[in-house]
């Protein structure tokens, strides 16, 4: 059994202690990113990215430094995480707090017309706009409504009326129904879970899957939508 020196600091560490250390501190992130929430891994506010800059270098000393012991850099995480936590749920309570940490979004362009004060306040440039612009599809920089420069760091981009897609119910236009289509058989092997949500079993699949291969294993990608239709996607040669 393995003790637990390689918590402390010392003045060399085993291969195994720097093994034990590495395996430790990436369970103990695991649980720390739990804690934290999805929000901060999905949109990095300004709370998230000073969080996620000080675990960094917390958690990161030990791993490369033998003298320095795991338990002070865990304990300073936990405290950070508590932080987090109460400024989070201050920021929800507090108008004042929650405008600090999150705030409100920056008119860039409005009506074709570019913002510039409002660019100085976001710290991009032009090259910076047209590019996120682009990236929506807006060549012309005169068919935007309204774009905005988000807490979060993305550019929404709103099209004027006239330059926005047709769709079908625009035309008055009859559609069928969105189906979402998800993957329940990847390299042979069967999403157990999915098959489960949908009320089904194995011999099913297997009769949906039948027209196209002769064994589970041999299908490579096959998707069910939410009429329960199966759709086996073949390989193409190369791929073989």
């Amino acid at each position: 059994m393995f003790g637990l020196d390689f918590f402390k600091g010392q003045e060399s560490l085993t291969i195994m202690d720097w093994i034990l250390r590495s395996v430790v501190s990436f369970v103990f992130l695991l649980v720390a990113a739990k804690l934290m929430g999805q929000r901060s891994i999905s949109q990095l506010r300004f709370v998230d990215f000073l969080i996620a800059m000080t675990l960094g270098n917390v958690i990161a000393h030990p791993l490369s430094d033998e003298k320095l012991g795991l338990a002070g850099s865990m304990i300073t995480t936990i405290v950070l995480i508590l932080l987090y936590i109460v400024a989070t749920w201050t920021g929800l309570k507090w108008p004042f707090f929650k405008r600090y940490l999150d705030p409100h979004p920056l008119i860039l362009v409005k009506n074709g017309q570019i913002s510039f004060r409002n660019l100085s306040k976001a710290r991009i440039s032009i090259e910076h706009l047209f590019s996120e612009l682009r990236k929506e599809k807006a060549a012309d920089i005169r068919k935007v409504s309204l774009a905005l420069w988000e807490p979060g760091g993305t550019i929404s981009v709103f099209m004027s009326a006239p330059n926005q897609s047709v769709t079908p119910a625009d035309l008055n236009l009859n559609s069928p129904p969105f189906q979402l289509h998800r993957p329940i058989v990847i390299d042979g092997k069967i999403d157990v879970s999915l098959l489960r949500e949908i009320g089904k079993d194995k011999g099913w699949l297997e009769k949906k899957t039948a027209p196209y291969a002769a064994d589970l294993r041999e299908v490579r990608l096959a998707t069910v939508d939410g009429s329960e239709q199966v759709t086996v996607h073949p390989v193409p040669d190369s791929a073989r």
